[in-house]
């Protein structure tokens, strides 16, 4: 594959049990996450034609395993940085995930790589979270997967987004009648949890613009949602915006989706 010169994303996958994405820039590959075993991550590159040897830098989101169990080892492996926050960078190390190559960046502050501008956001979660803007000249990626809410910085932030890639945790009626207990049920709801079926397609009023032509939902429970609920919800809601023009992905846990392109 030729990605010299290009901007996408390919999701890895997404969901309770794993979270990662590799993100093309003009001058190379960037793992977003790296919630899978580093044998893992190599087989879902290698199956979506991406060589792991080709991945520059690791960026992390927070502390959680299913954003950063096969960051050490692959971090090592390929002797490559990992970028994470200061809190994360505690959690990590309190969970042995932590690599022997690591900078630390603090959100609200810009920097580059890759050849893109990377631009870093809390988001309202149970731990110290972030959301990423990806930036190519006018082009804009943006990516939220743990979040409780949408507050009005990761409305700004997401907002005019090419591609956008957004957290659409679960159904609610699911989640109240699962076998959850209440105290989990009650951290998942909350302001810092993760955001409703509705909670997203309610925001996209707001995130989408005439440069958005492709929205992927990620980070759904495998409990607490239905795939083809959610699907059916989304193109609906796209309908009603008059935005049948825009392309909607649903990210898997199991398998990669092909990846989206801005240049």
């Amino acid at each position: 594959m030729n990605i010299q010169g290009k901007f996408g994303i390919t999701v890895l996958g997404s969901g309770s049990k794993g979270n990662a994405s590799v993100i093309h820039g003009p001058e190379g590959l960037i793992l977003l996450d790296a919630g899978f075993t580093a044998k893992e991550l190599e087989n879902r590159m290698s199956s979506c034609g991406i060589r792991a040897s080709d991945i520059k830098a690791i960026i992390v989101t927070h502390e959680h395993g299913d954003h950063m169990k096969g960051c050490r080892v692959f971090s090592n492996k390929y002797g490559i940085k990992t970028y994470m926050t200061s809190l994360t960078c505690s959690g990590g190390l309190q969970a042995n995930l932590l690599p022997e190559r690591k900078t630390l960046f603090s959100t609200g502050c810009a920097f580059e790589l890759c050849g893109m501008k990377v631009e870093a956001f809390t988001v309202p979660h149970d731990v110290d979270t972030v959301g990423f803007v990806f930036r190519v000249g006018d082009m804009k990626l943006g990516v939220a997967t743990d979040l409780g809410h949408l507050n009005m910085l990761a409305k700004q932030k997401l907002h005019d987004c090419a591609v956008l890639v957004l957290e659409s945790n679960h159904d609610k009626t699911l989640l109240m009648n699962s076998q959850r207990p209440i105290q989990l049920k009650r951290r998942i709801i909350g302001r810092h949890g993760h955001l409703s079926n509705d909670d997203a397609l309610d925001s996209l009023p707001e995130l989408l613009t005439e440069h958005t032509h492709d929205l992927i939902l990620a980070h759904l429970s495998g409990e607490c949602n239905n795939m083809q609920l959610l699907q059916k919800l989304a193109l609906d809601r796209l309908a009603n915006l008059q935005r049948r023009d825009i392309l909607l992905e649903i990210a898997r846990q199991e398998m990669p989706l092909a990846t989206r392109w801005l240049l």
